[in-house]
């Protein structure tokens, strides 16, 4: 190979700008799910303690609230 092929078979620098703000950008989702999933799980246990006996369905309501799906 020559030199001219070998600089053609690399990225360019705007491919390499692009691939490094996807890294950036899927780091950040995966930080945001992560804080979304324990923030879920903190609520979660916070409505199972202050679950009342007299709303059985106080649970699924906060759930909705939350964004959840119904169990």
């Amino acid at each position: 190979m020559t030199a001219v092929s070998l600089h053609h078979a690399g990225p360019t620098r705007l491919e390499t700008a692009l691939l490094t703000m996807a890294d950036a950008l899927t780091a950040y989702v995966a930080h945001r799910r992560d804080l979304r999933s324990r923030r879920r799980a903190r609520e979660l246990a916070s409505l199972s303690e202050r679950r009342s006996a007299r709303d059985p369905r106080e649970l699924d309501i906060a759930l909705l609230a939350l964004g959840s799906r119904p169990r």
